[in-house]
């Protein structure tokens, strides 16, 4: 019989592991920590539920090759990466490696608490529907051309600065036709949007398909 589902935190900064395990222990959590990949990837055989937490700059296995072994391993538990920079190109690639939330220090502990909430009750449920992958479609084709334009921008992992330049308009511009795409496609953040254009376009089942025929 399995037990509750297990936050598992791979961290190698000594105090930030400890701070996180105290947060999720005090949020009633069963939590196991790791100081690297390494050894969480050596206890894969034995971790059966729960979602995992990983930081992005470890030595030897960073944080985005440890989500890019898991997927390749199929280990279906949730991924959520978190980093001390501010890397929108990072986040992107996070995310489309798998990663269900990217999730920028500092952050609010509630933040952190409501992705692994949510990372737990979506675990298990059945893949996006074509009802789903229409109606976030329905949200891309009510976008204005800039908007388009700006959307394209982000997923390709382009900061605003990189976008104005390209559209040549202020970076700040970029700011109110990003915030004008968030709130048209319903995203509360960049890596639910990411998810969102990855679930319209059919990425995650081709690469599902991909990964289930490459073995």
């Amino acid at each position: 019989m399995r037990g509750r589902p297990v936050v598992h935190v791979v961290e190698d900064d000594d105090a930030a592991r400890e701070s996180l395990a105290f947060l999720l222990g005090t949020a009633g959590l069963p939590v196991r920590t790791y100081n690297s990949a390494k050894p969480f990837l050596d206890a894969l055989p034995d971790i059966e539920g729960g979602c995992v937490i990983t930081d992005v700059k470890m030595p030897e296995i960073d944080g985005l090759e440890l989500v890019n072994l898991l997927k390749r391993r199929h280990f279906a538990l949730p991924v959520i990466v978190i980093t001390g920079q501010a890397d929108i190109s990072l986040a992107v690639q996070a995310i489309k490696a798998g990663a269900v939330e990217f999730i920028e220090k500092p952050y609010e502990s509630e933040v952190l608490l409501g992705a692994i909430r949510s990372a737990l009750s979506a675990h298990g449920k059945d893949l996006p529907g074509e009802s789903e992958r229409a109606e976030i479609r329905t949200r891309i084709a009510a976008l204005s051309a800039r908007e388009h334009q700006v959307l394209d921008g982000l997923i390709a992992g382009e900061p605003n600065k990189g976008i104005a330049r390209v559209l040549g308009i202020s970076a700040r511009t970029v700011e109110i036709y990003r915030a004008h795409v968030m709130a048209k496609m319903r995203a509360a953040s960049l890596s639910q949007l990411v998810r969102m254009v990855l679930i319209a376009d059919g990425m995650n089942d081709r690469t599902r398909q991909h990964d289930a025929t490459a073995h």
